[in-house]
């Protein structure tokens, strides 16, 4: 039996989502919903420094999230290219 997770999308995520042509859109999407399984699907690191932050990545781009497993949620911080996303 697999578990699935709730996916949650930040208002930066949906913003870059919404930007992107329709191709790109479906690409983007069809990898958030490989994160609703466990385990998740895709090209998934740990991230260092910030406390329980991951990163899918989908080509040049990132993914940042955060995974609450108490209440089954993966939430989608922000998307963006590999050179702008880990500068905050």
């Amino acid at each position: 039996m697999s578990l699935i997770y709730n996916l949650i999308l930040k208002p930066p995520a949906i913003k870059f989502i919404k930007k992107q042509d329709k191709k790109l859109q479906m690409r983007i999407l069809e990898s958030l919903e490989g994160l609703k399984n466990v385990p998740p699907q895709g090209d998934i690191k740990k991230l260092k420094g910030e406390q329980g932050l991951f990163r899918l990545r989908i080509g040049t781009f990132r993914v940042l999230f955060f995974v609450d497993h108490d209440r089954q949620l993966i939430i989608v911080e922000t998307i963006g290219n590999r050179g702008d996303i880990y500068i905050r």
